[in-house]
């Protein structure tokens, strides 16, 4: 393996912390012995190409510097091939390093984390989901989830957390049932009426809500939580219940472990990794052992 890996960050990440991440993970990967080359973007599309050239070309390995958002991209860099991710977790919700075990908000021990497993063989292969050309790690979410950040996205003159709070409102007040046309694996179509259904590699989405809190990422196989045709009242009660992975014992909940789903729902949005995928319909397939994760005391295939 080449001495010479890529630091592939952004510099906006949880509020400008991208930035500032980037110095203290570099300055532990080079105390360490490794050769550290950055790579940035000007928007996303730029950053990506960069990020596949850098694997082309051979790196040891690409290290992310963000939230989930930027793990995403990197996903779709290095995904199928045979250079190992490193996680330095900086942003909002930081999913995907939370499922993992990972440091977050410490982009010195995460740097240090990623040097120790470079050194000593730890690389874990870990599931990714697919749908199209597009990977995720954690979670895609379909339907009420999938509309307050909808509706969050649209509203552009309030910003943080509040906004994001007012969208959950907004949509409880217009919130019914959404019909659906749900295929697990090779089974029949159903169809079925549903709050949400959320399909997950990892545990956790929107920064550690456990909505598939008993998901393994090296499984083989998704698990699909569907919170069922609840009303409001039930929902309010349901929802918040979700932090701590205990609304999966709710008679209203049902959980489904599959290695491939099609989802069809008019008007629905999904998003995976907190980034938009697009309207339903959509199948997406659990890729066993698709990208090698930097994880200390690991070896590949664990």
């Amino acid at each position: 393996m080449t001495s010479e890996i890529t630091l592939f960050v952004n510099p906006t990440a949880g509020r400008g912390r991208g930035a500032h991440a980037a110095q203290p993970a570099a300055s532990a990967l080079r105390d360490a012995g490794f050769s550290v080359r950055t790579v940035l973007g000007e928007d996303a599309g730029d950053a990506l190409r960069r990020a596949r050239e850098a694997v082309a070309a051979g790196t040891g390995a690409l290290i992310a510097v963000g939230g989930d958002g930027m793990m995403s991209l990197a996903l779709q860099a290095v995904a199928g091939t045979l250079t190992p991710l490193g996680v330095v977790a900086v942003g909002t919700g930081n999913d995907f390093a939370r499922a993992l075990g990972l440091p977050i908000r410490d982009p010195a021990a995460a740097g240090r984390l990623a040097a120790e497993a470079l050194k000593g063989g730890g690389v874990r292969e870990i599931d990714l989901g697919r749908v199209g050309e597009r990977w995720f790690g954690s979670v895609l979410a379909s339907g009420f989830d999938s509309r307050v950040n909808d509706r969050g996205n649209r509203m552009r003159w309030v910003g943080g957390r509040f906004k994001y709070d007012l969208a959950i409102l907004a949509e409880l007040a217009a919130f019914k049932p959404i019909p659906y046309r749900v295929r697990l694996d090779d089974g029949p179509v159903r169809e079925i009426e549903a709050t949400l259904i959320a399909v997950g590699n990892g545990s956790t989405y929107g920064g550690g809500m456990r909505i598939c809190a008993d998901a393994v990422m090296d499984d083989g196989l998704f698990d699909v939580t569907v919170v069922g045709d609840c009303s409001r009242t039930t929902l309010l009660k349901v929802f918040p219940r979700v932090y701590k992975g205990t609304h999966l014992s709710h008679p209203k909940v049902t959980v489904h472990r599959v290695s491939s789903i099609e989802l069809a729902a008019a008007g629905v949005t999904a998003y995976a990794d907190g980034e938009q995928l697009g309207a339903l319909p959509l199948t997406a397939t659990c890729v066993p052992g698709a990208v090698r994760v930097l994880l200390p005391g690991t070896r590949s295939g664990i």
